[in-house]
């Protein structure tokens, strides 16, 4: 009589069990479809939107993925007859604890998304955020790489990126320079504006609009500033300024314009010759 009822508990178990088992497996196969499913749904959505960084697609829907496999988990013990509450307030707190021992790279991750999405900056592109300088190598989910004009490696953080004034030189598609020189007080002036107009007019990197022009724009100690202002495309910036200081220096020298160097007049105003002493009256 006691086999009989043993055998009929443990025939009642193994039937619960099983059907445990059975609605397991069913919520882990459903789980990791609707997992798969969503995150493919979600990259897609945020691919349509123009200039969304790749990098922060297959994070965020990455992120979707890992959510509803977390969830199933939580519902598979569930239905095993654990107590779910607990385990999510575990959970809890040991995320609250990494999350203040890791709150320098979780900064970083939050800065790097906001990087990713706004795009203050691309690969390619010369930045500097106030003194972290250098052309964009790659941009991450926790720093960015960049390469200094001499060649040198940076890895920044991304939340030092963030969190300051972001200078682009590549982003806009044109450039101004003012080539300034200064030319001496003698020199003809108009002369010296035509050549300089001249020199930005024949070359081919000077875009017409804006178009080039000349001023004085200051009246030196030793010279007079005669200013060039002009506009390339950003990619002829470096080569149109250099070829067109030295242009100007070679034009100046052809034509007979000086480029002063700085001077100074020094009056000299001699002292008066010391007086001899006065020699002591004698006594009446």
């Amino acid at each position: 009589m006691e086999t009989e009822t043993a055998l009929a508990h443990l025939s009642e178990l193994a039937v619960s069990y099983s059907l445990s088992v059975l609605g397991a497996i069913v919520l882990i196969l459903a789980g990791i479809i609707a997992a798969s499913v969503l995150q493919r749904w979600v990259g897609n959505s945020l691919r349509r939107f123009p200039n969304f960084d790749e990098t922060l697609v297959r994070f965020l829907s990455g992120t979707v993925r890992y959510i509803v496999l977390a969830l199933v988990l939580v519902a598979v013990l569930a239905q095993f007859g654990v107590q779910t509450a607990s385990i999510i307030a575990a959970l809890g707190a040991a995320g609250l604890a990494i999350g203040l021992a890791l709150q320098g790279t979780l900064q970083n991750v939050a800065a790097g998304i906001m990087l990713l999405a706004l795009r203050p900056f691309r690969v390619g592109e010369y930045v500097d955020a106030s003194g972290i300088a250098g052309t964009i190598e790659e941009v991450g989910l926790f720093a960015t790489e960049l390469k200094t004009a001499d060649g040198i490696y940076i890895l920044a953080p991304n939340s030092e990126l963030w969190n300051k004034a972001i200078t682009n030189y590549s982003r806009n598609a044109l450039r101004r320079f003012d080539l300034a020189i200064g030319i001496g007080y003698g020199d003809d002036i108009e002369k010296a504006r035509k050549i300089l107009i001249d020199l930005a007019e024949a070359d081919e990197r000077v875009v017409s609009v804006p178009e080039p022009s000349t001023f004085v724009g200051d009246l030196g100690d030793s010279a007079v500033v005669v200013t060039l202002r002009y506009w390339t495309a950003t990619i002829d910036f470096w080569s149109a300024r250099f070829d067109l200081t030295q242009a100007a220096k070679q034009a100046f020298d052809k034509n007979g314009i000086s480029i002063p160097f700085p001077q100074r007049d020094i009056h000299y105003v001699p002292a008066e010759a010391p007086k001899p002493p006065a020699k002591p009256r004698r006594a009446a």
